[in-house]
This record gives C-alpha cells, sequence and structure tokens, in this order.
C-alpha cells in the first residue's frame, strides 16, 4: 500500500486584515476541518504562517486562499515531507507578524531594500564590495548561512536594529546583502536599513527556501543546513555539495543535530550529538544539570545516585539537589 503524501506549506503576505481576531478564529476553524497541522500569525498588517497535510490537504488550503483577493497572488514555499509537520493546529491574532517593535514600524508596502532573485543573489554574494548580514537568531546560523555571512549576536529578531547601530561602522560604505528564512524578515528589515540611512540594500526575494530550490542556483554558496520552525528542525538547501558548519555545543565536533536544554528555565537551543545529550544530562551547565526541574532527569527516571555518578564522571561532584 502506498503511504499518502504529505507536504509543508511556508507563506506569508503583507495586506491589510480588518479584524484579526475575527479572521484568526475563521481561518482555525477552516484549518481544522481541512485537517492541516501547523502555526499561522495574524495581525492588521497580514499574514505568516507555515502548515502540513496530505496533498489533498494543502493544495485545499491553497485554492481557498488564492480565491481571496487579499491573497490571490500569495506565494507559497512547498517541501515534499513523509506526515505532518507539527502536532496541533494554532492560528494566533498579533500586533506584529514579525517582532522588531519599533517606535515607528516600517510597511513593506512603501519601504524596504531592493529585491534579488535567487540568480541576482548568488552573483551578488561573489562581489567584493558587498557585505551579506543574516537577519535570523544566532542559533539558525550557527546550523547553516551562506558563506562568508556575518553572524549577528543576537537571541531574537527584535535586537538586530541596536546590534546594527552598534556596529554601523562595519557597513559604511559597503553594499548590504541580506536574507532569511522564507523572506518576511528581511522585508521589514531591509526598509529598516534603507531608512537608517544605508543607501545600497538589498535581500533576498523569497528567502534561504526559495533559494535551495531554484533549478539554476541549486543553493549554491550555503553551507549547512536551514533552521525551520516546526517538527522537522532544519532541511537541506545546497543540492550541489553539503558542508557541515555547525559545531556541538560540549566538544566542538561537526554536528546538525539540535536539543534544547533540559532545564526549561534555560530551554537553550544547542547543537549536540545524542551521546554528549545523555553524557551531560542534556543541561547545557552545572546549574541546568542539577536543576530539581531537568526533564532529562524525569523522562529517563534516574535516582539521585544515578545523576550523581554522571555528575561525578565530569568531574562535577556537587550535591544533587532532589
Amino acid at each position: 500500500m502506498e503511504t499518502e503524501k504529505y507536504q509543508v506549506l511556508l507563506y506569508y503576505n503583507y495586506v491589510h486584515i480588518e479584524d484579526p481576531e475575527t479572521f484568526a478564529n475563521d481561518h482555525l476553524k477552516f484549518c481544522k476541518e481541512t485537517g492541516l497541522k501547523g502555526r499561522i500569525l495574524v495581525a492588521e498588517e497580514g499574514i505568516n504562517g507555515t502548515v502540513s497535510g496530505t496533498m489533498e490537504q494543502t493544495q485545499k488550503y491553497m485554492d481557498m486562499m488564492h480565491a481571496d483577493e487579499r491573497f490571490k497572488d500569495m506565494v507559497f514555499k512547498i517541501d515534499l515531507h513523509d506526515g505532518h509537520a507539527f502536532k496541533k493546529m494554532h492560528v494566533r491574532p498579533r500586533k506584529e507578524l514579525v517582532t522588531l517593535r519599533l517606535e515607528d514600524d516600517i510597511n513593506p508596502h512603501e519601504l524596504t531594500g531592493k529585491y534579488l532573485n535567487p540568480e541576482e543573489f548568488h552573483k551578488a554574494l561573489q562581489d567584493e564590495d558587498v557585505i551579506v548580514l543574516d537577519a535570523r537568531n544566532d542559533y539558525e546560523y550557527d546550523l547553516g548561512h551562506f558563506r562568508g555571512a556575518i553572524r549577528p549576536e543576537i537571541e531574537t529578531f527584535r535586537e538586530l536594529p541596536d546590534w546594527v547601530r552598534d556596529n554601523k561602522e562595519m557597513f559604511e560604505g559597503k553594499k548590504i546583502l541580506t536574507y532569511c528564512t522564507g523572506g518576511i524578515r528581511c522585508e521589514k528589515f531591509s526598509g529598516w536599513l534603507v531608512r537608517e540611512g544605508f543607501e545600497d540594500v538589498a535581500q533576498l526575494h523569497g528567502g534561504i527556501a526559495m533559494y535551495g530550490k531554484h533549478p539554476e542556483v541549486q543553493g549554491d554558496l550555503w553551507d549547512g543546513r536551514m533552521y525551520v520552525f516546526d517538527e522537522r528542525i532544519s532541511v537541506p538547501i545546497n543540492q550541489k555539495e553539503h558542508v557541515i558548519i555547525g559545531k556541538d555545543y560540549f566538544d566542538g565536533e561537526p554536528c546538525e543535530r539540535y536539543a534544547n536544554c533540559a532545564n526549561p528555565e534555560c530551554n537553550r537551543q544547542m547543537l549536540c550529538s545524542e551521546e554528549n545529550e545523555h553524557k551531560y544530562l542534556r543541561g547545557c551547565s552545572h546549574e541546568c544539570r542539577v536543576s530539581p526541574r531537568n526533564l532529562y532527569v524525569k523522562e529517563h527516571n534516574l535516582t539521585e545516585e544515578q545523576v550523581a555518578e554522571r555528575l561525578r564522571a565530569l568531574g562535577e561532584d556537587q550535591k544533587v539537589h532532589a
């Protein structure tokens, strides 16, 4: 019996939505009735979502969206998958589709950087006078990024403007190329760069997701994998060669496997092998390893003596709190 094929849809559209809360409620009802799972954000400025479902379910969703005048031209980035990429279906109203929290917000329809298609972006990457700025978070960059791209020292997108201001001299007199997963963050961020006075700003239209699927470019000059916000965790981009750039948090060995710190008060995302996950009790620090809330300890029903033995092997002999 042939296994049913699934798809994952990634999409966004900046367009006015009059009543985001009502829209979100109606949208959630349709998605659940259709059998989709995923996460969708709705704001007065538009929609941003990722959903998974069978070929039939996802096609029904795309047809429904394209039948709405507001979304008739919306582009869907499509990945084949062997099942759902989410456990549940969420549609939530928000003030912003991407959290920048600017005092004076950017409207991408009025101000944004120059769009570059994958071929144009690929060519621009090889220009000596450009500076390539990753508009994503640090843990996304660590798993994969364009060759030579700058890694901003940020944990959330809203920190990026302040980071750029603090490092402004780095960008002066340079052509700036910026990119993100699907393109939605760059729509606002590139506009913000222009408003800040940077004269030559361009963004990868359609994001990394579109770049990896381009038949001519084939993801060239991308190293590692692309982080995605669903059960898959990451997807390949470069179809020509795969270079592992991720490094294990604990020993620095090549690694592309993410895990969250077992201490829910920390929840740090870190690259680590399965072996090191067990060795370090999935704790990013001694404090997280001995935390009474350590989920790894609870999941594996470890006794205090067993935890103490693991810690002694690491040279951490401090008392484990019950």
